[in-house]
């Protein structure tokens, strides 16, 4: 880049929100720590009330993703640096948190793999990356994009949802500054406005935790609505290990209120599939009939519950 470039660049952040400096923090270093501690505390108590100010457009941004994962899409976050990294920690706790296959949420960082402990040069600065990277998963229109970047104008971020856009993704950005071009590019533009951090130019802090907080209102209230779930039960618990086998006991016996010998007959009866034992015990049918009853209702349980009751009243 050039000196030109740079005065540019510097000018843009002199702009964002979040890369203002606070003079009353000037001295923060000299402060003692409890009181450090306390300042950064009601700084982040600040964050959800932004969050709530954008529910009605979160709100609408998840049902359109659901509608595309509901048809076989797959949901892709797309960030560099820190908003990358978030990215990814919420698709890889998918997997093991809703029994999705790793395809379903995929975490793209600007750089690849090795950005999540090492910083890659110039990675964030390009869009055709962010493209390539996009290309290489054969996205489709039915798949749905989250460009993540708190300043909102990240070239990889904005490139994977223009990108996106123009194959006939699903395309939703999250930024905390208003007026980004990343929401500008995106159907469904997500600014939650924080405000200046308490460190100037490390929005890992409320920015990031802003962040968090929406990617994991993305990925749960979608599984929620692609049947992941039995009211607030984790009825898709994958049972890898014995702190996961015993919490699928627990949620069999929360959903029915059965016995301990009828939980294990029925995980017996199902390969240890919690959401199929439930049906066993609830629908009164065996294991293959409640797996296929399951795989028509697309996973939702209430209604495989529902359709078990017609055909035994039926039959």
């Amino acid at each position: 880049m050039t000196t030109q470039d740079y005065a540019e660049l510097r000018a843009q952040l002199d702009t964002l929100t979040t890369e203002a400096f606070r003079p009353e923090l000037a001295e923060i270093d000299q402060l003692p720590t409890a009181e450090i501690a306390r300042i950064m505390n009601s700084e982040d108590a600040t964050v959800p009330a932004a969050v709530a100010e954008r529910l009605p457009a979160l709100a609408a941004a998840i049902d359109a993703t659901a509608a595309r994962m509901a048809r076989g899409g797959r949901l892709v976050y797309a960030g560099a640096g820190t908003a990358g990294r978030l990215g990814v920690l919420d698709a890889s706790e998918c997997p093991p948190t809703f029994n999705t296959d790793p395809s379903e949420v995929v975490g793209l960082i600007a750089g690849g793999p090795s950005a999540m402990v090492k910083a890659v040069e110039g990675a964030e600065d390009s869009a055709q990356l962010a493209a390539e990277d996009l290309d290489a998963l054969g996205l489709t229109a039915l798949d749905t994009v989250v460009g993540i970047s708190a300043s909102g104008r990240t070239p990889y971020a904005v490139g994977a949802v223009e990108h996106a856009r123009s194959l006939g993704a699903l395309t939703i950005s999250l930024s905390c500054n208003a007026g980004s071009a990343l929401a500008a590019a995106a159907e469904h533009g997500i600014e939650v406005v924080v405000g200046p951090e308490l460190l100037t130019g490390s929005t890992r802090l409320k920015s990031g935790t802003a962040q968090k907080l929406v990617l994991n209102m993305i990925s749960t209230i979608t599984m929620i609505r692609l049947g992941k779930t039995y009211g607030n039960l984790m009825v898709d618990v994958r049972a890898s290990n014995e702190k996961l086998r015993a919490r699928s006991r627990r949620i069999v016996a929360l959903a029915t209120g059965a016995d301990d010998t009828e939980i294990e007959a029925a995980l017996a009866a199902t390969d240890g599939e919690v959401k199929n034992a439930i049906l066993v015990i609830l629908g009164g049918v065996g294991g293959p009939i409640a797996a296929r009853l399951l795989n028509e209702s697309a996973g939702h349980l209430r209604a495989a519950l529902e359709a078990a009751r017609t055909t035994r009243t039926i039959g």
